[in-house]
């Protein structure tokens, strides 16, 4: 029995060091796993302090990256541990299974993971669309989430930048959008298209050899308060007050 669990957790939970699969049932649709942490205590995420005062426990549903066409969902049975350290301000906490959960997540990070893939890829609708295909229903909105949620990629100095503007209200609002040049992507957004915002973004990138832009006056037009008098059809004139 022991060898059968050992090559469940083999196989359902790879890499996870913590995690212990105690059964497997299966049905038409839902593949629904029996897992649980199997440390001997948590650190406190306030804190950092480890405790193994267990306080209570209760069960999880996250789901999982589907297998054979059929939904998987976790029942992960969580422990709650009470803080050794009197001076935090978390009185208990659940332990978090790492590789595997989050705090307050419905999805295993491998699923999240996945789908913020398919979003990168396709961003939400057709994002959403595909990984329906793949068996997760999802909405637009949470992949998009999801790919908002991932870490800001390492991008190595840039040596030959283009400065242009964006307009986040055409007319109104502009901001500055900066470009790598050599690998044609843009490396960072600036709330506004001021000199001194430039200036400032340019000083902590002493690398930039080569600085290039097409950049208009600092200060759009205003609109017109009215418009010129037209004359109608009939030979009179109309107007607007």
């Amino acid at each position: 029995m022991e060898e059968v669990a050992l090559r469940l957790k083999e196989f359902l939970l790879p890499s996870i060091a913590d995690g212990a699969v105690l059964s497997v049932d299966v049905s038409a649709e839902i593949v629904r796993v029996d897992a649980q942490c199997i440390a001997d205590g948590a650190v406190c995420p306030v804190c950092g302090v480890w405790s193994n005062r267990l306080h209570g426990s209760y069960l999880r549903f996250p789901a999982d990256v589907p297998s054979g066409g059929r939904s998987v969902v976790l029942q992960l049975k969580v422990r709650r541990f009470a803080c050794g350290n009197p001076g935090c301000a978390r009185r208990t906490f659940v332990e978090q299974i790492p590789g595997l959960t989050r705090r307050h997540d419905q999805r295993t990070e491998r699923l999240r993971s996945i789908l913020a893939a398919v979003g990168l890829a396709f961003a939400g609708r057709a994002g959403s669309r595909i990984a329906r295909a793949l068996g997760v229903s999802v909405s637009r909105s949470t992949v998009l989430r999801l790919v908002a949620a991932l870490p800001d990629p390492k991008v190595a100095a840039p040596r030959v930048v283009s400065v242009d503007e964006y307009a986040t209200r055409k007319g109104r609002h502009y901001g500055t959008v900066l470009v790598d040049i050599e690998i044609r992507r843009p490396i960072d957004l600036l709330p506004d298209r001021e000199a001194s915002s430039l200036a400032a973004w340019l000083a902590e990138r002493t690398g930039i050899a080569v600085i290039r832009g097409d950049r208009a006056p600092s200060s759009p037009k205003a609109p017109p308060a009215h418009r010129r008098p037209s004359r109608s059809r009939t030979g009179g004139t109309c107007g607007t007050t």
